[in-house]
């Protein structure tokens, strides 16, 4: 049975795992079709985002500082990644409105960061 640190643990590393596996699936079979529409930036920013919140939910499941912080960063990295991908390969502009969502939750994951007790 996988205990609970694990999980988390396994579920950062999946993040890292498919950041890299998107960033090259954009820069590769995807290279033509961001390039017309627009919205390479967009997929780099969904993958700069979602690499870095990665590196840091592997950090806090070591560190077990706030699981709270954890959650904030899964749900950050899916609303405000995962909305950026969506828009950038269906140009379907209102998916523009669920990003900063996303972005409060990265933002909510730092505040507990800094609030955290250290142990």
């Amino acid at each position: 049975m996988i205990g609970r640190v694990d999980g988390y643990f396994r579920v950062a590393a999946l993040f890292g795992l498919l950041a890299v596996a998107l960033g090259a699936f954009g820069a590769h079979a995807l290279k033509d079709s961001l390039t017309a529409s627009g919205m390479t930036e967009v997929w780099k920013t969904a993958v700069l985002y979602h690499l870095v919140h990665a590196a840091v939910l592997l950090f806090v499941s070591w560190s077990d500082l706030s699981r709270k912080a954890w959650w904030c960063f899964v749900i950050g990295v899916l609303l405000f990644s995962g909305s950026l991908y969506l828009l950038a390969v269906s140009g379907i502009k209102p998916l523009g409105i669920i990003t900063p969502f996303g972005g409060i939750s990265l933002l909510a994951g730092w505040l507990l960061l800094i609030v955290a007790p250290r142990r």
